[in-house]
């Protein structure tokens, strides 16, 4: 696709990955829209930035509604949506707690949902669009302490199949891209103990990078899976 004069939606979009795409896209000429649910890094974002922000929980139907009303009502069109929104939850199985357990798939899996789903409808009508998911290299294996965020990332690559197999036939590209670690916020909103930046290990630009990759090839060929390692990374 040609990313200049497109209109795309990036989840997740005031800080690390969603952030740093959010920036490369919008000096590429597209308009863009960031979501996230902090009105106050929104606001800094959209200031420093010129794009568009709205407040919005991925994981709340009303929210997404009233999203892609605004946009259909601002542009009358959607040419990608990149579902970045997410955050991790770490515990043994034996203390895993029930509300944090549901909490992270509502943003992880049933947002990602909630946003494909509104998008997939324009992106019919239009004959053509793009989701980009952005899932993990946890979407391929389980790992201690990690039965909630794997399950989630698992879940993510299992809609991402079913979405491409519905939604191909409309000439509508579906791909997921699986990061290793990137050293964003991601860990110590986790509630991990932070660690000193490491430049052996992928960063932000890394990702964002590969999803305007992706974006970029022409509308008759796409990436179904990237995955994304540090090429040898050193604690």
């Amino acid at each position: 696709m040609e990313i200049k004069g497109s209109v795309i939606l990036v989840t997740g979009g005031s800080s690390g990955i969603g952030l740093e795409t959010a920036i490369r896209l919008s000096k590429k000429g597209a308009s863009v829209i960031i979501t996230g649910r902090n009105e106050e890094k929104l606001t800094s974002v959209s200031e420093k930035y010129g794009i568009i922000s709205f407040r919005a929980d991925s994981g709340k139907e009303s929210d997404v509604l009233d999203l892609f009303q605004q946009i259909e009502e601002k542009f009358g069109r959607l040419d990608a949506v990149i579902n970045n929104a997410g955050y991790g939850y770490f515990e043994s199985l034996v203390n895993s707690d029930k509300s944090k357990f549901e909490a992270v798939f509502n943003t992880n899996v049933t947002g990602a949902m909630l946003v494909a789903r509104e998008a997939a409808k324009i992106f019919i009508r239009q004959q053509s669009g793009n989701i980009i998911n952005i899932a993990s290299t946890a979407a391929y294996r389980g790992f201690e302490g990690g039965t909630a965020y794997s399950a989630t990332k698992f879940a993510l690559r299992a809609m991402t199949e079913c979405w491409r197999a519905e939604l191909r036939k409309y000439n509508i590209r579906v791909v997921l891209i699986n990061p290793s670690e990137v050293q964003t916020d991601f860990i110590p909103n986790s509630g991990r103990q932070e660690r000193p930046f490491n430049e052996s290990k992928l960063v932000s630009s890394d990702i964002a990078g590969t999803i305007i990759c992706a974006l970029e090839l022409p509308d008759r060929a796409f990436i179904t899976e990237l995955t994304v390692f540090a090429t040898n990374p050193k604690d």
